[in-house]
């Protein structure tokens, strides 16, 4: 049986490799259209709002702009952010960028706040917005330079500086929350409500 049951693939607004794994690994049909869009200054658009805000605004903006160009289609825009306390974080430009940042996080808790965003033609259909909690251990910083030789450039590919799914689990002490909101995009609401719309076999 074929749990993907809409005539047309999913189009996923996202250059994500970790957000396509997810989709693939769960049976949805899925196409790729990245959002072209300058996430940091539509950020400063936004103006002061709380970082779950923001990463549904991101969510939705990528969801509409890919789905302008494609009429009729359901796609899928998500967005994740990274704060600790009052401090919000970005992906990390440089190694050295990605030091300060897990220096900064290390033996203290931070959040992670995924939103996904589904939209045809210019209407949002549906998002939703996921939290966890993250406890860094207080790693040494020979670790530190040791865990960013190990990453390499993948250390600049997700705020933070670290994949949770990888080499990054070595950096943690604790983890509260759901496992796909902490990869990126929560994936059981996500699936819920493309069943309950018929998308996917219930």
């Amino acid at each position: 049986m074929a749990l993907w049951i809409a005539d047309n693939p999913l189009v996923l607004a996202s250059r994500s490799h970790v957000r396509g794994r997810i989709l693939a690994a769960a049976g949805l049909r899925f196409e790729i259209r990245p959002a072209e869009l300058d996430e940091r200054a539509l950020e400063a658009q936004y103006g002061p709002a709380d970082a779950a805000a923001i990463a549904r605004r991101l969510a939705c903006a990528k969801a509409v702009a890919v789905a302008a160009s494609m009429p009729g289609r359901l796609v899928l825009g998500a967005d994740q952010t990274l704060t600790r306390g009052d401090r919000r974080f970005s992906k990390p430009a440089d190694r050295s960028a990605a030091a300060e940042q897990l220096r900064a996080l290390r033996g203290r808790t931070h959040e992670l706040h995924s939103a996904l965003a589904l939209a045809r033609d210019a209407e949002v259909l549906f998002t939703h917005v996921g939290t966890a909690r993250l406890t860094m251990r207080g790693f040494s910083d020979q670790f530190l330079e040791a865990y960013l030789d190990m990453v390499g450039e993948a250390a600049l590919a997700s705020v933070g500086g670290y994949q949770l799914e990888g080499i990054g689990i070595h950096l943690f002490e604790r983890v509260e929350g759901d496992y796909f909101t902490i990869l990126g995009l929560p994936l059981l609401p996500l699936l819920a409500y493309l069943r309950q719309t018929g998308f996917m076999a219930g």
